[in-house]
């Protein structure tokens, strides 16, 4: 019986390396060839590595909670040598494999492996706890998984009310919430603390950071994954791009009363609108007018540079969750009507909330928006996203005192505010841009399709 040693493989383009977030196995399990071995959380996004192997597990090289390179060694699987089976999505040898059409109905997110289940043999060591030990075969997803572990909640013990079957998010807050009320029975305490994944465009205005422990005057919290992504991106990009930022007021009442027609229009009765639709609606078309903004800088290795403009839109928005800031984009988004937009605004805040968010919904942006007025802030300085030229940011709408026609009457008014590189704009072109985007928010009726 042969003994392979499986390595971190790059999961995502310049990966370097990744935390183990969760073993889905133990030493003594059993496995077959595209079974999940474990959850790790790369630089941008929770990705599942499945097994090119099948056999027994042997020794789990990297505990939870570390951080290894790519490239390290992480498990060993006793058994016969699996041939490279490109549906795993990764060869036998640890690296990435080319992609196979899915077949049936479940289809395979890149990155994301093909969660297959786990036949164990033994449980897992009693330490661990019994909410780790029992859950390994329980159908769910990462952040719901997380989120289990966070509030010391058994998977095992969740009655699930996904349409396959599958614990979710509310199942396992409700059961958290049922069992705090009955330790409160005996013995009171606080309620047990939700994970929340907040994309920015739906976000309360305020969220509680998670409480020190009792008598602790500081906390350490290790800068690693998105954090340390986003650290790294920010200060590149506000000591290398030199920052201008413009801002106006606008009378935003037709675009709330809009925002009020298409929630009542059956056209969008099933999609969620709200007035970052409007919003994203306005910097495309203001893309149009203003193509540098959508530019990139570029350095070549020659010591030259040049401006790259991009005549499309990839449109950016930045979403806060517990894992960090990510900023997803909606590819071309120039091309689609208002309805598709409103649809791929909800997609995209959804598939943040659940933690699905992979590498490629993240690259190649063009420009993006952030929307601080859900944290009650009208307008803002934020850093441009890497790569980028232009960053918008939408204030909090709010009834103020405003000046029409020669009379003061309560609108809904609005901060539109943006920071550009000033290496690809000028001030009369981001001006100009700022001005056009707050234009159509007054007037919103001029883009309708």
């Amino acid at each position: 019986m042969s003994t392979q040693t499986f390595h971190l493989p790059d999961v995502g383009e310049g990966l370097t390396e990744a935390e183990i977030v969760q073993w889905r196995v133990a030493p003594g399990d059993t496995v077959e060839v595209n079974d999940v071995l474990v959850e790790i959380e790369t630089a941008k996004s929770l990705v599942e590595l499945p097994s090119p192997f099948a056999g027994t597990v042997g020794e789990l090289l990297a505990p939870e909670g570390d951080t290894v390179t790519v490239g390290a060694a992480i498990i060993t699987i006793a058994g016969a040598a699996a041939e490279p089976d490109a549906s795993s999505g990764l060869s036998a040898h640890g690296e990435p494999a080319a992609p196979a059409e899915p077949e049936g109905d479940g289809a395979v997110l890149v990155g994301y492996g093909t969660g297959g289940a786990v036949a164990s043999r033994r449980k897992r060591p009693a330490e661990r706890g019994a909410a780790v030990r029992a859950s390994v075969g329980v159908v769910a997803k990462p952040p719901v998984r997380k989120l289990a572990r966070d509030l010391g909640v058994d998977l095992s013990q969740v009655t699930p009310s996904g349409p396959a079957g599958e614990v979710t998010r509310d199942d396992v807050v409700t059961h958290a919430e049922q069992a705090s009320v009955f330790r409160n029975i005996a013995t009171p305490a606080a309620p047990a603390q939700r994970e929340q994944t907040i994309p920015v465009a739906h976000a309360p205005a305020s969220v509680s950071a998670p409480a020190a422990p009792a008598g602790d005057r500081e906390e350490t919290i290790p800068v690693k994954g998105v954090r340390k992504a986003t650290a790294s991106g920010m200060v590149r990009s506000a000591y290398t791009a030199p920052h201008v930022s413009v801002w106006t007021d606008v009378d935003a009442t037709r675009t709330m009363e809009l925002v009020k027609r298409l929630k009542a229009s059956p056209d969008f009765a099933d999609i969620k609108v709200s007035p970052l639709l409007i919003m994203a609606r306005a910097v495309i078309w203001a893309c149009r007018r203003t193509p540098l903004v959508g530019a990139s800088w570029i350095d070549n290795e020659d010591g030259s540079a040049e401006i790259r403009v991009r005549n499309y839109v990839n449109l950016g928005i930045a979403a806060a969750t517990p894992r960090g800031l990510l900023v997803p984009n909606i590819k071309d988004a120039q091309d689609l009507s208002l309805r598709e937009l409103a649809r791929a605004l909800e997609k995209l805040t959804l598939t943040a909330r659940e933690g699905k968010t992979t590498p490629a919904d993240q690259q190649g942006g063009t420009i993006t928006i952030t929307n601080i007025g859900v944290f009650g802030m009208d307008a803002g300085t934020p850093i441009i996203n890497p790569g980028e030229s232009g960053i918008v940011a939408m204030g909090t709408i709010r009834q103020k005192p405003w000046v029409v026609d020669g009379e003061v009457r309560p609108r809904f008014v609005t901060t539109v505010s943006g920071s550009f590189d000033h290496r690809v704009i000028d001030g009369d072109g981001m001006s100009r841009f700022i001005a056009d985007v707050a234009s159509i928010l007054e007037e919103p009726a001029l883009l309708l399709d």
